[in-house]
């Protein structure tokens, strides 16, 4: 087998030089055991500097003749797998032996290169994602990990409001577009990505599910589409829905995701959703959901989007503005265009 099991595999292929002088180069230099005599980098910025006590090359071939190194390392993000393909050849051509993560080169995704390896009697090992161990707990799992999107840096010119709620089916998906729909009559240029495949209405720009991606991928996946949007079109506000809560009593599997779309659209302003006498939900309540959502991101919740489908004993929009001391309106009868005012109000301070 060519999967790692044990930091005394590692040990064995003494000593290495590492690439990638990120996270995952600092990550392997710091294994019990493990001897590091060179670190390399694409990225002319961290070349000539000190990571790890050592300084950073981007020749590989040169950092071989001028150190002792039986192995290299391959630390690479998701992305960046040409790099790690070229840099595991250079390796394995040069009689050193090859240790790689799932993230940068995955062996299974790449059978010609073990057979170079067996060519050149050098070893080709990879540090797995383990998934057996889930298949032992739960007699099934995925065949490759969920991770598949590269990680990416954005920030958007136009203002970001995420519209967060209390628990799942609470208004999110209807309030995102009306809210769109409300800033467009008002003659504004206007972005909406919906992160559900049931978001088809106008004026939804793009959809996609985010429950079906790795929560490591889904900023990767906003981030990408406020991008796409700006490059297409030049907005004046992004409205991002969100899904589920952070907070739900009784359903934790979802809450994950939820943080990961508020991570990635990291709002200028927020919205709540909430749907009191919800009828098959358990939503911890507004308060916890307001300190949950910024206690996480740097954001400020402005309003309250009101659900009063299940209100039959009198509660109005007016009783959780003078509860909560925020705007808050029934987004089906007239509400966006007082949410709106709201948002307006605190992004142009």
């Amino acid at each position: 087998m060519y999967s790692i099991s044990s930091v005394e595999e590692l040990q064995k292929l003494n000593p290495y030089i590492v690439i990638g002088c990120g996270g995952g180069g600092e990550k392997f230099s710091n294994f019990e055991g493990i001897k590091t005599v060179g670190y390399i980098d694409d990225d002319k910025e961290k070349q000539g500097k000190s990571f790890c006590g050592h300084k950073v090359s981007g020749d590989l071939k040169e950092t071989l003749k001028e150190t002792n190194a039986k192995s290299i390392a391959v630390m690479l993000p998701i992305g960046a797998e040409g790099t790690a393909l070229k840099y595991a050849t250079q390796a394995i051509d040069n009689g050193k032996n090859v240790v790689t993560s799932f993230r940068s080169l995955s062996i299974d995704e790449n059978r010609s290169l073990l057979k170079f390896a067996q060519e050149k009697n050098v070893v080709l090992k990879e540090i797995s994602p383990k998934l057996n161990v889930i298949n032992k707990l739960f007699s099934i799992s995925t065949k490759n990990c969920g991770e598949i999107l590269p990680k990416i840096s954005y920030k958007p010119k136009a203002p970001v409001v995420f519209v967060g709620g209390t628990s799942q089916e609470c208004g999110k998906r209807t309030t995102t577009r009306l809210l769109g729909k409300e800033a467009k009559e008002r003659g504004m240029e206007v972005g909406v990505i919906s992160t559900d495949e049931m978001g088809l209405e106008q004026p939804v720009d793009l959809n996609f599910r985010a429950g079906s991606l790795s929560v490591m991928d889904i900023p990767s996946a906003l981030l990408q589409s406020m991008k796409h949007i700006e490059e297409e079109k030049s907005v004046d506000i992004i409205f991002i829905e969100g899904q589920s809560s952070l907070t739900e009593i009784g359903n934790p599997h979802p809450r994950g995701l939820s943080a990961s779309i508020l991570i990635g659209a990291s709002p200028d302003a927020t919205i709540i959703c909430h749907r009191p006498n919800h009828p098959y939900r358990d939503p911890r309540g507004i308060e916890e959901e307001i300190k949950a959502v910024e206690s996480i991101e740097p954001t400020k919740v402005v309003g309250l989007s009101i659900n009063l489908r299940n209100c039959n004993d009198g509660t109005t929009v007016e009783d959780f503005e003078k509860e909560y001391k925020l705007t808050s309106g029934d987004i089906k009868n007239g509400g966006a265009s007082k949410l709106l005012d709201a948002i307006l109000k605190h992004i142009t301070k």
